[in-house]
């Protein structure tokens, strides 16, 4: 019998207690990506409301959304563009500042990843408070991008991430949400 896709989301998503520090449970995609059944149905999900588009760009938020952009941009057959943290790309690149629970930080990317107009999906692992999400539509937006949609493994409802997202006219598709973080 076929499992469903979030009994087997669930069973490959490993969940830490108190990490990175007490209060939060650390939704741990690693486990995942390391069972090749789960890591091929979450992908396929990912993709399948975008099959037969026309997709320009896939852009990941670093670090998983780079595993996870690359597979999504090869099975729909578009461009991968990183999104990191400030001062790790080599070329000219375009940035912005967004808040953190304990200060500010910055992500960037190449000037040239994304022409005005193409047709973008933002992806990443998970969405919780939706910061790092929003700034990255923010960075893709100054560009020019036309962003489709944001595409995440895991969803944490109750921070709210989604709702920031929508509110800024970016629909959003998660495949499994956990209550609580």
């Amino acid at each position: 019998m076929k499992s469903s896709l979030e009994d087997t989301l669930l069973a490959a998503i490993r969940t830490i207690p108190d990490y990175p520090k007490p209060g939060i449970l650390f939704r741990d995609i690693t486990t995942l990506l390391g069972n090749a059944r789960a890591f091929r149905r979450a992908i396929d999900e990912l993709v399948h409301p975008y099959a037969g588009e026309k997709i320009d760009k896939i852009a990941g938020i670093e670090a998983r959304g780079f595993i996870l952009g690359g597979a999504i941009a090869h099975q729909l057959s578009a461009g991968f563009v990183p999104i990191r943290k400030k001062g790790k790309l080599p070329f000219d690149t375009v940035r912005v500042a967004y808040s953190l629970e304990y200060g500010l930080d910055e992500m960037e990317m190449h000037r040239d990843g994304v022409s005005p107009g193409e047709k973008v999906i933002l992806v990443d692992d998970l969405i919780a408070t939706g910061g790092t999400a929003e700034a990255a539509v923010k960075l893709l937006r100054q560009i020019g991008a036309d962003i489709l949609a944001a595409c995440f493994v895991i969803d944490l409802p109750d921070l709210g991430g989604r709702e920031k997202l929508e509110a800024l006219g970016v629909p959003v598709r998660t495949l499994i949400g956990f209550e609580g973080h």
